[in-house]
């Protein structure tokens, strides 16, 4: 079984993580209930940088209003890309301004594709998605038919009127499954996981009720088996978080980063020179290499095998092991 340790490429950054693109969008498709797509090329006809499957891009929405949503399309197509964005009932306020503000002929500006959920070379395919969570997903059967890998996607949502690219996806026949809370119930991944599949690699984006439910499931699998994607970051206890020090060692600042505040507010206050955009450990644009110290990884992106490396941080929400001091890259 290879391990996500056997492979160079975990995570794939832009060149210029500040750099943006002004792009515009020439389709809009109703997908599903609740669910848009937007085509969005360069007004001037350009080809669009090239992406891999996996891969987010930051939309800006205005007022400081920055959403990630992950590319659906083809990642053969330089010409155009695609966003399939959920309206959130109760969300913060980016999928609403999709949904009501953003039409055919609408500006919009991007960023460059970053990838934390890179999907590593296997001989087998495990697909898990839940309702939006398919997005990221797509493009991946379609990397895994190229590379005549065997696969097979597990797709559940509430209704099939709420699940998107379904007419799609059926083409593949019984490579699919298709779950639905209103005919089906919820699937038993605990007896769907229970046995091991040798080199196999499980990947899954959906609610944190999904996501928890699969990582028990898959608990006694090798190492690494199972990559995810979270919509939003883990809920974190910090009823017991210390004040600690970090050193940024390029900058020459030794700063303490107090209980209750995080290594980005300490960082920006201080005029250092750190970028990003979630906030809660999901993104990864805040991504820092670790030169000493012991993190406690409090992220969405780093596998078991990253955390126990301790190369790099997510300074938006992660600290330090028992308030010993850091020393950061940065």
């Amino acid at each position: 079984m290879a391990t996500q340790s056997d492979h160079v490429v975990e995570r794939e950054a832009p060149n210029d993580p500040n750099a943006r693109l002004s792009l515009v969008v020439e389709g809009r498709t109703v997908e599903a209930d609740r669910v848009v797509s937007l085509t969005l090329v360069d007004p001037s006809g350009a080809s669009l940088p090239r992406w891999t499957p996996g891969s987010h891009i930051d939309l800006h929405l205005g007022d400081d209003l920055i959403r990630q949503y992950s590319l659906s399309s083809s990642t053969s197509d330089t010409e155009k890309w695609r966003v399939s964005i959920l309206k959130e009932v109760d969300g913060g306020g980016g999928s609403h301004a999709v949904h009501e503000t953003i039409a055919v002929g609408s500006p919009v500006t991007v960023s460059l594709p970053r990838n934390n959920f890179v999907l590593q070379p296997s001989k087998n395919y495990v697909f898990v998605a839940g309702g939006i969570g398919i997005t990221p997903i797509v493009p991946m059967i379609e990397s895994a038919e190229q590379s005549a890998a065997n696969w097979n996607l597990v797709y559940a949502g509430r209704t099939r009127s709420s699940m998107a690219f379904v007419e799609d996806l059926a083409h593949h026949g019984e490579k699919v499954r298709f779950v639905t809370g209103d005919t089906d119930g919820r699937l038993d991944f605990a007896a769907y996981f229970a046995e091991v599949q040798p080199d196999t690699l499980v990947y899954a984006c959906g609610p944190e009720s999904l996501l928890t439910a699969l990582e028990a499931a898959t608990a006694h699998w090798p190492v690494d088996s199972l990559h995810t994607e979270r919509f939003v970051g883990k809920e974190i206890d910090e009823s017991a978080d210390v004040d600690f020090e970090v050193e940024f060692a390029d900058s020459g600042l030794t700063l303490t980063i107090p209980a209750g505040r995080s290594i980005l507010d300490i960082a920006e206050e201080n005029d250092l020179p750190v970028i990003s955009s979630c906030g809660e450990g999901t993104c990864g644009t805040c991504e820092t290499v670790v030169l000493a110290g012991l993190p406690d990884h409090r992220d969405s992106i780093l596998t078991d095998s990253e955390k126990a490396a301790n190369k790099s941080m997510f300074i938006c929400v992660s600290r330090s092991v028992g308030g010993c001091p850091l020393k950061l890259d940065l």
